[in-house]
């Protein structure tokens, strides 16, 4: 293989994130992007089938490395000096050694959500990073992309800025439907999961990001309980939590995958109650202004309450519905991270420990309280 002396990316992982979701968003962002100079996976089959969704889309040919070739596998891609950094889209219970692997290369890491499979390991993970790799330069930031969402950021601000008043309670409803038929059940690694919640822990991190950046004060303590109410969806399906933050807020934190039908979704959505006001998230649709095409958006209702003599008068309502685009969003952070130095203080592992200590606590609570602080402090001892 020949390798342009220029600097690139590898993409390790060629699952359907990696195709529906980053090679679109290195699309969008075009220049702002290294190029993809390799693609990794076990598979062969896999791997070029990566690399033809890049050409097609990309309009580059990276170079196919895989476990069946000695003389093209990982170890060879992660020895070239024009790899800076990598893209790490596997498994849930492979990403701690490849993310280590990438690190001893000398390379950038961006991986993907969740950190690592529980909160022991991730604060292993962060604590070798620490000590050994950011000291050397090298940044890693976990891509969630639900934390770099331009509407849930803007959400975080309006509520900072006291647009509400003070934050009193909140509630999140993220209720789905999880069909045998779904191509993200029939992922292999999915479908029987090596790891604590299942589905739980590979999509309650999305949410727990999404809070996690609007609410103004971290959460600090739950009680919860969790289940499983279709056998096909081990160990867990469905939890339900109430959350306690720093700031004396709290509210109910609703999760499941196993709705009986899809229009049980209807509902779902985010809504922070504060002192003066209210504010809602909601998932949707709105015709882009410029194309003419329909695009998705984050649709932030805000309501506010004047005050009359002291009491309450008229609401007066806000309606900002913001695009979609989150994953474009982590890629920019992380581009500008490794080439410009730059941290925008967004997609950090500790962030992504937060949203697994979250998950966990409530998959382990049964009913009982646990201190979230706590919990990472005893797995740090």
């Amino acid at each position: 293989m020949t390798h342009a002396n220029d600097a690139g990316i590898a993409i390790l992982g060629a699952g359907l994130y990696a195709k529906e979701a980053h090679i679109p968003a290195l699309a969008n962002i075009g220049t702002i992007a290294l190029p993809v100079k390799a693609v990794y996976s076990r598979s062969e089959k896999s791997a070029r089938e990566l690399a033809d969704e890049a050409t097609r889309v990309l309009h580059l040919t990276p170079d196919v490395y895989h476990d069946a070739d000695s003389s093209a596998n990982l170890d060879v891609l992660l020895s070239r000096p024009d790899i800076v950094a990598v893209n790490i889209v596997l498994p849930i219970g492979l990403q701690p050694s490849f993310i280590l692997k990438a690190f001893a290369s000398g390379k950038h890491v961006f991986s993907a959500k969740p950190i690592a499979p529980d909160v022991a390991e991730s604060v292993r993970l962060i604590s070798v990073y620490n000590a050994d790799y950011k000291p050397k330069g090298l940044v890693w930031r976990i891509a969630e992309n639900f934390e770099t969402e331009p509407g849930y950021l803007l959400a975080g601000r309006l509520i900072r800025e006291g647009k509400i008043g003070k934050v009193t309670f909140f509630n999140l409803r993220a209720v789905n439907y999880m069909d045998q038929d779904s191509k993200w059940y029939k992922t292999p690694w999915r479908t029987i999961p090596d790891y604590q919640g299942g589905f739980l822990l590979d999509g309650g991190v999305h949410s727990t990001s999404a809070l996690r950046v609007i609410l103004p004060s971290r959460i600090t303590k739950l009680s919860s309980f969790a289940s499983l109410n279709k056998k096909y969806l081990p160990p867990q399906d469905t939890i339900n939590v109430i959350a306690k933050a720093e700031d004396g807020s709290h509210g109910i934190f609703e999760m499941t995958f196993a709705a009986p039908a899809p229009s049980l979704s209807k509902g779902n959505g985010t809504v922070i109650t504060g002192t003066d006001g209210w504010l809602s998230i909601e998932q949707g649709k709105a015709v882009d202004t410029n194309t003419g095409k329909e695009v998705s958006v984050l649709r932030i209702t805000v309501k506010t309450i004047t005050k009359v003599n002291g009491k309450p008068g008229p609401e007066k309502e806000e309606i900002i519905e913001v695009p979609v685009r989150g994953v474009e969003a982590e890629w920019e952070g992380f581009f500008a991270a490794i080439l410009r130095n730059e941290d925008d203080g967004l997609s950090s592992p500790e962030g992504a420990l937060e949203d697994v200590a979250f998950i966990q606590a409530a998959l382990n609570s049964e009913g009982n309280l646990i201190d979230l602080q706590k919990l990472v402090r005893d797995a740090r001892l």
